[in-house]
């Protein structure tokens, strides 16, 4: 098991790399120039001004320079000062991060308090009309734009004319240590709008997963030897069908940290997305690297995290 885990360590090793390498090649060619941005896009900056703030900037380096000295930075936990912000970028994506990971966290933990239950539910009933709803509901969310729902909530759950008998918040944050409820009820919204796409995606791989196990050769010997229906789903069933549902799961965990961006801005969440967003419009080129990289970091670490359990779960995998 030891050495499992170390080659895929390794593996997610060299994809970090491979990752920082084309991210920086290509923030590179992007259109525009920093130091013109921070001196306020002028049409006529003065050239002797602009060289100047190049060389602050070290972007007068040559690329594989710059790219050395990025790299060595980051390994040692400095990822530059940002252009716009005028701190370190490492302090900016700490404010931010939190904030994406309590999103995407609560989202997820929404999905499957949704989505595994009813996966395996709709499989208990299979071919029966609550099969066919939750089937046809799952592929309706699914197939429904993020940023669709989340004007839909905002519509339903923080305007008037629905007469619900209360409104919550349609955007913003409020940090917990000045109001719990206040906090809850911002994020609330938010999550459950990328949760309810991934709930979906989740019943499905549980259902079919459940489906596949319940046609196996086990279980007609586990029924065949007389065992109760609740035992061979509860002990046998469920446990084998589990274990591609925690593929998805971890997948579509590092997926929500770089899909976060179009609801962050429906809901005005100021999180890594936004922070991201924001830092390309500005051509902020070591916040923009150091965004990718975080984000690029939480989606491999899951994509390791899911390799690990799925080794642990079938020895088959190792």
């Amino acid at each position: 098991m030891t050495r499992f885990i170390l080659k895929r360590l390794g593996i997610s090793l060299i994809m970090l790399l491979a990752v920082s390498t084309i991210v920086f090649l290509m923030i590179h060619m992007m259109p525009g120039d920093p130091a013109l941005m921070m001196l306020g896009g002028d049409s006529n900056p003065d050239p002797a001004a602009v060289a100047v703030l190049r060389e602050e900037l070290g972007l007068n380096k040559p690329l594989p320079v710059q790219y050395k000295d990025w790299v060595l930075g980051a390994v040692g936990g400095d990822l530059g000062h940002s252009y716009s912000e005028k701190i370190p970028v490492m302090q900016s994506i700490a404010t931010r991060l939190p904030r994406t990971l309590e999103l995407a966290g609560a989202a997820m933990l929404l999905a499957c308090i949704i989505g595994l239950p009813l996966g395996v539910w709709s499989a208990l009933r299979r071919g029966k009309t609550s099969d066919l709803v939750m089937t046809t509901g799952a592929s309706l969310g699914t197939s429904i734009p993020v940023y669709v729902m989340g004007y839909i909530f905002i519509a339903v759950f923080c305007l008037d004319g629905f007469g619900l008998g209360f409104s919550m918040p349609s955007s913003g944050y409020m940090d917990i240590s000045r109001s719990v409820g206040g906090h809850f009820t911002r994020l609330v919204l938010p999550a459950l709008t990328l949760a309810l796409g991934i709930a979906a995606s989740i019943m499905r791989m549980t259902r079919s997963s459940m489906l596949d196990a319940l046609s196996g050769e086990s279980v007609r010997a586990l029924r065949a030897k007389g065992l109760s229906e609740s035992k061979v789903i509860i002990r046998h069933v469920i446990r084998n069908a589990f274990i591609p549902v925690v593929t998805i799961i971890g997948l579509q965990f590092g997926n929500l940290i770089g899909g976060t961006v179009l609801c962050e801005t429906v809901f005005n969440w100021p999180g890594l997305s936004t922070l991201l967003v924001k830092a390309i419009n500005q051509r902020d080129y070591p916040l923009i690297q150091g965004c990718i990289l975080v984000m690029s970091s939480v989606f491999i670490l899951a994509n390791l995290v899911v390799d690990v359990l799925y080794g642990i779960l079938d020895p088959r995998a190792r």
